[in-house]
């Protein structure tokens, strides 16, 4: 046998995925691929306090990567860039947060109060709906057993929302803390990860394939976090000044909470003209006027959605709708709130991923 037989003998050809779905699975392989799976969900929910800073230090580091170098072309140091990248960030998220913080605390004030007058002007449409209750309930009298006698109960109240306030302020100090660290190292030392990961590849094809998929995954990533924030933050803007215009109080508040919002695909949309919706029927005695307001909203959403959106950033970086609400889903119950919110990011990044691995293309493309 020769060298080259031998060779080809000991090395494996590679598969690609339509070859490795036609191969026969066994009950052993699909049962070790379940245990990973469930073990690996169970890493994510449990471990979600350390990820959560991981991952989101990771996406930001991708959004501010440009910035520093372009700071560091100009003969500033990647660390002085990186640092004062982040003084920027968190002195503009301070600043917001200390001139929104007024606003939003005048409406929490008069939530109360704004609630039962919500009530009242809802009366109209509160009848119907407690005639059809009260129809129910006779029903249910009628089909229930009427030996069984009601155990009274007694109901403690809680503040649910301070105890959970102070129970979790600990833990997001910490993971900010270590979120602003991770994001400085990321920034600071990009290249050194990419060289350590070239040291690692066998051969100079593999070196130059790693080279060439972290380029790209970094630019596109990058280029659709800064799209995704620049359209948010312009549809942000569009309906502040529309509500504004129209005569709502605090339209800066307003677009940001848009802004913010839009970072979720459609269940943002949907809890923003709820809120707006709220906000201008306590705000207006007349309900038709009021609901101007989440109908001008509804309809600059729509227009950025299928017009602006697709647009600007084109096919390349556009997610199947139904499998961005499985991942918001999914996220959601692993992360909560912050999985909401880095779930489209998350998605985003895999299927960028999967495009420049030729045996996970299919993936990719179902992920189109």
């Amino acid at each position: 046998m020769t060298g080259a037989e031998e060779t080809e003998t000991a090395a494996e050809p590679r598969l690609r995925m339509p070859e490795l779905l036609r191969r026969p699975f066994s009950v052993r392989s699909v049962a070790l691929t379940g245990l990973f799976v469930l073990a690996l969900f169970y890493t994510l929910y449990f471990a979600r306090a350390v990820l959560l800073p991981v991952v989101l230090a990771l996406l930001l580091s991708y959004l501010f990567r440009p910035v520093v170098r372009a700071l560091s072309k100009i003969g500033l140091p990647p660390s002085a860039g990186a640092a004062l990248v982040l003084v920027g960030v968190v002195g503009t998220l301070a600043y917001c947060i200390s001139f929104l913080a007024a606003p939003a605390a005048g409406w929490l004030e008069k939530a109360p109060y704004g609630l039962q007058q919500l009530q009242h002007k809802l009366l109209p449409l509160r009848k119907p709906m407690e005639q059809v209750a009260k129809a129910g309930g006779e029903i249910d009298k009628l089909t229930s057993s009427n030996g069984a006698a009601a155990t009274p109960t007694v109901a403690v109240k809680q503040n649910h929302l301070t105890d959970t306030l102070y129970g979790r302020t600990p833990e997001f100090v910490v993971s900010a803390v270590l979120l602003l660290i991770l994001l400085y190292f990321l920034l600071s030392y990009d290249e050194v990860f990419l060289s350590k990961v070239i040291k690692m590849m066998p051969t100079l094809e593999d070196k130059k394939r790693a080279v060439s998929i972290a380029h790209q995954i970094e630019s596109h990533v990058s280029r659709y976090l800064l799209t995704i924030t620049l359209i948010n933050i312009g549809l942000g803007t569009a309906v502040g000044i529309t509500v504004g215009l129209l005569g709502l109080s605090n339209p800066i508040m307003w677009g940001v909470l848009v802004a913010v919002l839009n970072f979720v695909p459609y269940l943002g949309a949907l809890t923003g003209i709820i809120c707006m919706t709220i906000g201008a029927v306590l705000s207006y005695d007349s309900l038709g006027y009021a609901m101007l307001f989440p109908a001008s909203y509804l309809l600059i959403a729509t227009i950025e959605g299928n017009f602006v959106t697709p647009y600007v950033m084109g096919r390349s970086l556009t997610l199947n709708p139904v499998i961005i609400l499985l991942s918001l889903t999914f996220w959601g119950w692993m992360w909560g709130i912050a999985g909401v919110i880095l779930a489209v990011p998350i998605l985003a990044a895999f299927k960028i991923f999967c495009a420049h691995i030729e045996e996970m293309e299919p993936i990719a493309e179902f992920l189109s």
